[in-house]
């Protein structure tokens, strides 16, 4: 996982620095974002495939989760299409993951986040 670059997006401060935490440890780059709306400004002002996977919350302000994937996958740019995107939620009944799977999200983590789970997500995603 050394030398990936993760799109964060947590309103929760402390969710944020675990996470962060644990992406660091790995070896991997991390942006973090607060809200739906700021994670999809980010990765639009984003060069095409700066971010190998977005790990995205599901409950936010402004603009939740499940909004800010569907309007990623919405942009005119071949990497939303393509970029994996990851809910971190403590919402974990199968009519949960199945909503983030419906709003175009590629795998589903339940909080708190389990480091040896967050990696193995991680690299099934991204094909590793």
């Amino acid at each position: 996982l050394a030398g990936l670059h993760i799109l964060l997006c947590e309103d929760n401060s402390l969710n944020t620095e675990v996470a962060n935490w644990m992406l660091q440890q790995a070896g991997i780059t991390v942006s973090t974002t607060e809200n739906g709306l700021a994670a999809l400004n980010t990765f639009m002002k984003a060069a095409y495939y700066t971010y190998d996977a977005i790990l995205m919350d599901i409950r936010m302000p402004v603009t939740d989760g499940y909004e800010a994937t569907r309007q990623i996958r919405a942009l005119n740019r071949a990497d939303a299409r393509s970029v994996p995107v990851i809910a971190m939620t403590a919402d974990a009944f199968a009519d949960d993951i199945e909503k983030c799977l419906d709003a175009g999200m590629n795998a589903h983590i339940a909080k708190p986040i389990d480091p040896p789970t967050l990696y193995s997500v991680l690299k099934n995603v991204l094909g590793g």
